[in-house]
């Protein structure tokens, strides 16, 4: 790994123009890290890291890499990319367990965070190294999000959040788990204890529906759901997927890994959402694939599907009449996620748009002054680094509104 690495961080040209950092949602500044890791000041390299993005030790793992710093690399134009994510996590693996913690001068107005994901994380850090008393509440049992129960294990370790979970604590952040608000505890109830603002980064963690018939059969799952405790479900031999995307691929990749022996995942068209990285690993993993079906309805015995016409650019323009039934143990539901609305159905003032995402003006505040919001309840499911772009964008925000400015 050590050889792996410096070969890498020696493969960087130093653009004056760094592409890399350009690609990357979060900006990282790539070429400063890779120097001061070529000049073995690896703390630094490791601070600049974490103060640009604190989920620097996960975003290094999970990240679409390919689409991003990788992806953007002038020497992948003839050659290899630099792979700068391996370097981000050497350095940021390291920071997370060497990085000394030191707690600034109180301020007096204190700020709730609801939801402990990665744009939850990202505000109670961002702001409690500024000095300000953070709070966060996440409905379950323990932080993280879909970083805790929407991507397996062997993607990324679950102890890595044990650890961010110390740092949090040794920064002050009092963390209080299986608390809903919305349920025992309102809004109201926050502003009427002193919190100053008060930002949701609830997410995404409600599965999408298809909405047609057999979905409510004994056999049939939800992909979130199955992944949040896989060995609590026993799928048998041959299982169906419904979706492409990169979580599709996590459950993939998990059905296999407990017991499984058959496992194929349907797309209606013949495009894939899911990373090309994370469907070579799927495939690798023993997955087949199946395009051009559409899913109709859902039997006890399987999914039932009719195929796709498509035209010369490979649109969907159709569907042939004649119903294909796939005999199925399982039947798997991944095509995406939505927020949970229970959060704006109990908050006065809290407005939530038609498609049930949070809607938030330039400043990341929501339709209720002193509440802002980022994150996937805001823009819908996306990537880690992404939460951590409009994160950062609405703690920068709720520090000028607490001060006044």
């Amino acid at each position: 790994m050590a050889l792996h690495i410096i070969d890498e961080a020696n493969r960087c040209l130093n653009c004056k123009k760094p592409m890399c950092q350009q690609g990357c949602p979060v900006h990282t500044p790539i070429p400063t890290v890779i120097q001061l890791f070529k000049e073995n000041r690896l703390l630094e390299a490791g601070d600049m890291l974490f103060r640009n993005n604190p989920m620097s030790a996960v975003c290094s793992i999970v990240c679409n890499h390919e689409m991003q710093c990788a992806g953007h690399c002038i020497r992948g134009r003839k050659d290899m990319p630099v792979h700068f994510s391996s370097i981000e996590n050497y350095i940021s693996e390291m920071f997370l367990d060497r990085m000394e913690v030191t707690r600034p001068e109180k301020k007096n107005k204190k700020v709730a965070v609801i939801g402990c994901g990665p744009a939850g994380m990202t505000v109670a850090i961002t702001l409690a190294q500024q000095g300000y008393p953070v709070t966060v509440f996440e409905w379950k049992g323990k932080i993280g999000g879909l970083l805790q129960y929407g991507i397996p294990e062997f993607r990324l370790p679950k102890s890595i959040l044990d650890r961010y979970q110390a740092r949090m604590e040794e920064m002050g952040i009092t963390i209080r788990t299986n608390t809903t608000i919305g349920s025992v505890l309102m809004i109201d109830e926050l502003f009427r204890d002193g919190y100053a603002s008060i930002f949701i980064g609830t997410g995404a963690e409600k599965p999408r529906s298809l909405g047609i018939e057999g979905e409510s059969f004994g056999n049939v799952l939800f992909g979130l759901n199955y992944l949040a405790n896989p060995k609590g479900h026993k799928l048998g031999d041959r299982v169906a997927i419904i979706g492409m995307g990169n979580a599709a691929m996590d459950v993939a990749r998990t059905a296999l890994r407990n017991g499984a022996r058959h496992v194929t995942l349907y797309a209606r068209s013949k495009h894939v959402t899911a990373s090309s990285h994370e469907l070579q690993y799927a495939e690798l993993d023993g997955a087949e694939f199946a395009y051009g079906m559409q899913i109709e309805k859902i039997t006890e015995i399987g999914p039932v599907f009719k195929r796709s016409i498509f035209d010369e650019n490979n649109r969907v323009i159709g569907y042939e009449d004649e119903l294909i039934q796939v005999e199925a143990d399982s039947t798997i539901i991944s095509i995406s996620q939505v927020p949970r609305a229970k959060l704006a159905r109990t908050t006065e003032g809290l407005e939530i748009g038609a498609n049930g995402l949070l809607p938030v003006d330039e400043n990341c505040m929501t339709t209720r002054p002193g509440v802002f919001g980022a994150g996937d309840v805001v823009t819908g499911a996306k990537t880690v680094v992404h939460a951590v772009e409009g994160a950062k964008r609405a703690a920068e925000a709720m520090v000028r509104y607490m001060e006044g400015e």
